[in-house]
């Protein structure tokens, strides 16, 4: 079930009714039972791969959670024994986290990177001449597979540090892996945050269903008026040979508008839907179009995944604490896994390790300009001149910050080639075509109306993704543009509401002559 569908509209509103009719201590049973069925709706089988990965975790976080009590007892007589039993468990439970994580890893493998491997395989095969394996396996990918199990390893990571205490409810802990809002495409929740929600009685609340309804039209927006008039675009250009030139570089930018608003559209209907039952899910992105580095984009966009890999893999590859050398390694080894966990292609390898290189690189020329401010501040103090030109020069200026930005978001959006071509050879075929032709004069003769959309859906398009910039900015700059709306008057709000649903009814993309688009992180 979709979230830009008519069932979706109807399905939530019920969902949310029914869950303050009932008593307050059974609630998490009926948003449990309605998690499952809204996973159900896709393919009722690989039901039986969540509840598989549910089942092992939680019996596998009470297990550790008897470890941490055992290796906590004082009931140990001799302290020769104390520490030996200490390290015995230790490695019990080393044991037991390491045997759930590879078989929760082995199923994600199975369904997501088998066939990548068998491709990879006879690759090798053919180079030495060898006889090829068959590649007639029919696997298809469940929904959410790669979501829904980071976040219940995560889980069991933190119990296995002692973060946390292993939930004993296995309904709770249910709902919490399943929760019907984030189930499928994020954003990957922390048990310190949703599992905690979930042990609370929500009480109704007015304000809660007001910015919940807010958030939901305004993902459906992002959605439905700007990540899908744009994938037109981006699907006319990317799946044709015949454009080049600035053809790409369009299709491109607006697949760099299109994955965003398709994701950030995904997560603002999860947090508002979620909100209407006074459950709040984290906020997966802040501006990160705004950003004016690589790095700083990485701690914008798509926070959760972010989080997740920096706390579960990059620290504990032991992050930046072990030298410089290992610092870049960590940094390499943990882009080229995400963009694996985004795809099994090799150009999805090719952007993680892009991303990486991009943040190595930006490192060398951070320390370089500060090794260079150094020298010439020692010169200047040697001298006794004044340091008031390295200070000016310090200051970051207007000019400064756009360069900052722009660049920062053509590094991105370049990248975001290798992401949308689905495999290199594309990739590096239309890097090529950009080149081919100089075809600016597009810009003028109207030749961008023949990518499929209109020069008045064109125009919307355009307008809406300057609201969005403008929405994004008061949030770069840490307004909530939400809470703001909602407490002006209604000679105000009332306006706003109406151009939201007007704009998504007339110039939406719905309906019988389109495909319900799917969002593009369902994939992953």
């Amino acid at each position: 079930m979709l979230f830009n569908t008519p069932q979706y509209i109807r399905f939530l509103p019920i969902v949310v009714l029914i869950y303050y009719c009932l008593p307050k201590k059974v609630r998490y049973i009926w948003l449990l039972c309605v998690s499952y069925y809204f996973y159900m709706r896709w393919n009722p089988l690989y039901i039986t791969l969540l509840f598989s990965c549910t089942l092992l975790t939680f019996v596998s976080g009470r297990i550790l959670e008897r470890f941490n009590q055992s290796s906590g007892s004082k009931n140990i007589e001799n302290a020769a024994d104390h520490d030996e039993i200490i390290i015995q468990i230790r490695k019990k439970k080393k044991v037991c986290l390491v045997v759930c994580i590879l078989l929760n890893l082995g199923i994600l493998v199975y369904f997501k990177y088998f066939n990548f491997g068998i491709m990879c395989l006879n690759r090798l095969l053919h180079i030495f001449r060898m006889n090829e394996i068959d590649r007639s396996f029919d696997i298809l990918l469940p929904v959410g597979i790669s979501f829904y199990t980071l976040q219940a390893l995560g889980y069991l990571i933190d119990v296995y540090r002692g973060d946390i205490y292993a939930e004993k409810n296995f309904l709770k802990y249910a709902l919490f892996v399943s929760f019907f809002p984030q189930l499928v495409a994020g954003p990957i929740e922390r048990s310190k945050n949703l599992l905690v929600q979930l042990q609370k009685q929500h009480p109704f609340q007015y304000d809660n269903l007001r910015k919940g309804w807010l958030l939901v039209l305004y993902g459906l927006f992002l959605k439905m008026v700007i990540a899908d008039r744009a994938a037109i675009i981006v699907d006319t250009v990317y799946n044709s040979e015949s454009y080049q030139g600035f053809y790409i570089v369009i299709a491109t930018f607006f697949f760099a508008i299109q994955i965003y608003c398709d994701f950030y559209g995904y997560s603002t209907i999860a947090r508002g839907s979620a909100l209407l039952m006074g459950i709040r899910l984290m906020d997966n992105f802040a501006a990160p179009y705004y950003s004016k580095s690589v790095k700083e984009f990485w701690r914008r966009w798509h926070i959760s995944l972010s989080g997740w890999f920096r706390d579960y893999l990059y620290i504990p590859l032991g992050g930046n604490k072990k030298g410089r050398i290992r610092k870049e390694s960590n940094l390499f080894t943990v882009f080229a896994i995400s963009g694996l966990w985004h795809g099994a292609a090799v150009s999805f390898i090719f952007w993680g390790i892009l991303n990486g290189v991009y943040q190595i690189v930006g490192d060398w020329f951070h320390d370089v300009k500060h090794f260079i401010s150094r020298q010439r501040s020692t010169i200047l103090q040697k001298l006794n001149l004044e340091n008031t030109d390295i200070d000016k020069n310090m200051v970051e200026t207007f000019s400064k910050k756009a360069f900052q930005t722009i660049g920062t978001f053509c590094l991105i959006t370049f990248s975001w080639l290798f992401f949308r071509a689905g495999d290199m050879r594309t990739a590096c075929r239309m890097i090529v075509n950009i080149f081919r032709v100089n075809n600016w004069t597009i810009f003028f003769d109207g030749s961008l109306y023949d990518l499929g959309v209109a020069s008045n859906y064109m125009f919307v398009l355009i307008m809406s993704i300057f609201i969005l910039f403008i929405v994004d900015y008061q949030k770069y700059k840490g307004r909530d543009v939400s809470a703001w709306l909602l407490k002006q008057g209604w000679l105000l709000r009332v306006p706003i509401y109406m151009f939201f649903i007007f704009t998504i009814l007339l110039y939406g993309c719905y309906g019988e002559i389109y495909d319900i688009q799917q969002f593009i992180y369902f994939q992953f």
